[in-house]
């Protein structure tokens, strides 16, 4: 007996400890504005950011970083770069368990949904940007940042959760239809001042019309996919806004699977079959088949406008591919002309909280600097990206670079400034979707019910009332939605997956009283063999 309570000793002393290692990060104390930055005590901060492998876009932030530190030399700044939202996701959970978080991090507020689930992890910004000292405009700046009223007000409202605010807007974007207009007119149709699904469809499926070679009349080649959608998740989302339907409501019920979403998916399946439609994730980069002559209509982010076109400065395809046809850059299909909406979509920051104040403040400080003009104007120019002030969009520097389309150089591309103009003239037509710990879950299971189906009708499948049910069922079980419905309504807190460590500490654990027993039952059986002896 004296070795089980040894043991059960052991295990009661280093539980807690364990816990702490594991959770220890979950239990921040909640982050106080320090009176003043300490310029005599070296700082030391992290920053994830993301780049889409643009060089041009990792110079502009290692420039800011140098700015930053100019300014503020007791403080330095490490930047490791990512190509995907997903990883620094993945990373920023994975690191949560362990109190090892970045310091900032470019981000979405789905995202950040989720990293609110531990304690004090995200620090709450409304009180700093509110700061008359370190806020904006603030008098200890160091820097020329935007005031308060200089914020796009619809910008800076996508990054509140709950009426509170955590995190900045670094860029916006929305979704473009990139339309081969030669190609559409070649076809005896006129390209409307507004798109419609009826009409893009109707076009689509007279493109893929083909001889008995197979060779297609639109283009006069043997491959052609009249209609690509990159995101499918946000082309279910923006349907179901335009028509009015359910997605979600702010405390975490989910809409999604209704009769408006079987219409949708009738269509889908529909046009797959004629095979007027497909998706990035089945045949690939849209823009690599407008480019080549071989798509109609492809819809991707205003941010990726560098890589359509015959011209586009990106692009994955060999320059012998390319065919030369006018691009024209429109919003999205609508189902109402008269009121066209469109996704709010693009990067934002948060800051991490850490056991020291004055860490925080400097990395509440350096995530304030990307909203300067320098940056925001830098980076906007890059890609068919808007900034997130008004402080740059009124600029001299930022007009004159929208007033250079057409010009020889990358910054001037055209259709890159005509993506980016679009967003500036629509920003009051733009929508973003419920945050909730588990709508990142959702988003991707909307997108997964056109991915589905598409791929059901290709392999020749029955798509009908019954499929349709049957997976919804399946899409739910995928992402576990059953598990988001309603948990903020009912004040249940859905944590998402385990941590690794957590998942292994609990099972460290189990394995410790698991042994405790079976050495109290082989004492038991001991004692009777003795006991019968």
């Amino acid at each position: 007996m004296k070795r089980v309570r040894a043991l059960l000793l052991l295990a009661l002393l280093v539980c807690p400890l364990l816990l702490a290692s594991c959770h220890g990060s979950r239990g921040l104390p909640e982050f106080a504005l320090p009176a003043e930055l300490d310029a005599s005590k070296t700082c030391e901060i992290t920053f994830w950011a993301k780049n889409d492998t643009n060089k041009t876009q990792t110079a502009i932030y290692s420039k800011a970083v140098e700015d930053f530190e100019a300014l503020y030399p007791n403080i330095r700044v490490n930047i490791r770069f990512y190509t995907d939202y997903g990883r620094i996701y993945n990373d920023v959970i994975t690191n949560i368990s362990t109190g090892t978080t970045p310091n900032v991090c470019v981000t979405y507020p789905d995202h950040i949904a989720t990293y609110l689930t531990g304690q004090n992890i995200v620090v709450p910004l409304d009180g700093l940007m509110a700061d008359p000292r370190y806020g904006f405009g603030g008098s200890e700046l160091k820097f020329d940042g935007p005031e308060a009223e200089e914020m796009i007000p619809q910008f800076l409202g996508e990054c509140a959760i709950g009426g509170i605010h955590y995190a900045l807007p670094f860029m916006r974007s929305t979704e473009a239809c990139y339309v081969n207009k030669t190609m559409l007119e070649s076809l005896g149709y006129e390209l409307p001042e507004v798109l419609t699904w009826d009409f893009v469809w109707e076009v689509s499926d007279k493109a893929a019309e083909k001889d008995e070679n197979g060779v297609y009349a639109a283009n006069g080649q043997k491959t052609m996919i009249p209609f690509i959608y990159k995101s499918t998740d946000n082309m279910m989302i923006q349907m179901l806004k335009q028509k009015g339907a359910g997605y979600s409501t702010p405390e975490g019920e989910i809409l999604l699977f209704s009769d408006t979403t079987k219409d949708i998916l009738r269509d889908v399946a529909e046009h797959t079959g004629t095979g007027a439609f497909s998706t990035f994730k089945i045949s690939s980069y849209p823009g690599n088949f407008l480019n080549a002559g071989q798509c109609l209509f492809a819809v991707d982010s205003t941010a990726g406008a560098t890589w359509m076109g015959s011209h586009a400065p990106h692009s994955d395809i060999s320059p012998d591919k390319f065919v030369e046809f006018e691009c024209a850059v429109l919003p999205i299909p609508q189902f109402d002309p008269s009121d066209p909406k469109m996704i709010s979509q693009g990067p934002s920051v948060c800051v991490f909280n850490k056991r020291d104040p004055g860490e925080v403040l400097a990395s509440w400080l350096f995530a304030q600097y990307l909203l300067t003009n320098e940056v925001q104007i830098a980076y906007a120019g890059t890609e068919g990206y808007v900034p997130v002030t008004e402080k740059a969009q009124k600029s001299d520097e930022y007009r004159r670079y929208l007033a250079s389309a057409g010009g020889e150089d990358e910054e001037s591309y055209e259709v890159k400034i005509r993506a980016t103009e679009l967003l500036l003239d629509n920003v009051g037509n733009t929508f973003v979707t419920p945050v909730f710990n588990g709508s990142a879950s959702l988003r991707d299971a909307a997108g997964q019910l056109i991915e589905n189906t598409a791929k059901s009708v290709r392999r020749k499948e029955t798509v009908d009332d019954a499929y349709f049910e049957a997976l919804f069922d399946d899409v739910n079980s995928l992402y576990r939605l059953d598990q988001h419905t309603g948990a903020s309504a009912a004040g249940r807190e859905d944590l998402g997956p385990l941590p690794a460590a957590s998942a292994a500490l609990l099972g460290t654990i189990a394995a410790v009283w698991i042994g405790m027993g079976a050495y109290l039952l082989a004492g038991r059986i001991r004692k009777k063999k003795e006991g019968k002896s």
